[in-house]
């Protein structure tokens, strides 16, 4: 058997995007209080400080939305 390639390649987590604002072209998605529908896919913005931190894309408004959450808790944690 062939070995696997790339067996000790590094693990790359997510770190989210920092942004100013949604884009223009981002539609809110009503009953979430952080997921806009980008390109056919769900993003969440979550405003903190002054800026804007942005998911992954996600295929349903909730997993979006418990990433937010998610953010929310850890950022009040650290301060």
């Amino acid at each position: 058997m062939k070995p696997l390639r790339q067996q000790n390649r590094q693990v790359i987590s997510y770190v989210p995007r920092v942004e100013p604002a949604p884009p223009d072209h981002a539609l809110k998605v009503e009953g979430f209080r952080d997921v806009w529908l980008l390109r056919g896919k769900y993003v969440a913005f979550v405003l903190i400080g002054e800026h804007f931190r942005r998911s992954p894309t996600f295929t349903v408004p909730e997993s979006a939305q418990r990433w937010a959450m998610q953010i929310r808790q850890d950022e009040e944690v650290e301060e």
